[in-house]
């Protein structure tokens, strides 16, 4: 089976960073824990990665795999033509449960499905994720569990969905979900909701007061 390190313990949480580290770097798939649920990980620039971690799921090229970042700074780098919008709410709000979808920068040569020249970037509000991220740069990261089963919340749960189609897991206890996080689409003239989340209207209205959500419609 594979193994499992507990990021609780200093021994276990570097062996398990260095699996996870060599890991990702041969196109392997790394369980990890965040603010909201547990994800699943594979370098975003490596397409061999990204496809394993669609077939592990058992997940479609239709619903492309967003990206967890480190830094804001990396943002800007990934994304373009960011609205003052986009980058007030990352500024009060990253790191945290708000995933914005930019337009991506169009020299970067990955595939994350068919996302029709969009990226959904998240930087979340975990240190050992944060941790993870500033070791292996920006990862595609889906919840990680079978395509319609729960997100888990717990690496046991995961294990139980994905088993050795992944190469490493990191176990930082009970996450704070099941709730996700409220996705944001920043490419039109108007930030638009297009999933609720941990972040409420009311809190992205107080910062951009135009935000516009499915209700609204």
């Amino acid at each position: 089976m594979t193994d499992v390190y507990s990021c609780n313990d200093p021994v276990q949480r570097a062996d398990g960073f260095r699996e996870a580290k060599l890991a990702l770097s041969r196109s392997g798939l790394v369980v990890m824990p965040t603010d909201t649920v547990y994800g699943l990980a594979a370098d975003a620039f490596d397409p061999a990665g990204v496809r394993r971690l669609l077939r592990a799921k058992g997940r479609g090229r239709k619903m492309p795999i967003p990206v967890l970042v480190g830094a804001l700074d990396t943002m800007r780098a990934l994304a373009t033509n960011l609205s003052r919008e986009a980058q007030a709410l990352a500024t009060e709000l990253w790191p945290g449960g708000l995933t914005l979808i930019c337009r991506q920068q169009p020299s970067l040569r990955w595939d994350l499905g068919d996302s029709r020249g969009t990226v959904a970037l998240r930087m979340p509000d975990h240190a050992d994720a944060l941790a993870l991220l500033d070791d292996n740069g920006p990862l595609a990261v889906s919840s990680a569990n079978l395509t319609g089963q729960p997100p888990p919340t717990t690496v046991e749960e995961a294990r139980a969905m994905l088993a050795d189609a992944v190469d490493v897991y990191l176990d930082a206890g009970p996450t704070a979900g099941p709730v996700p996080s409220t996705i944001i689409d920043a490419t039109g003239d108007v930030p638009t909701v297009v999933r609720a989340g941990v972040v409420t209207l009311e809190r992205l209205r107080a910062i951009v007061p135009t935000i516009e959500s499915p209700e609204t419609h």
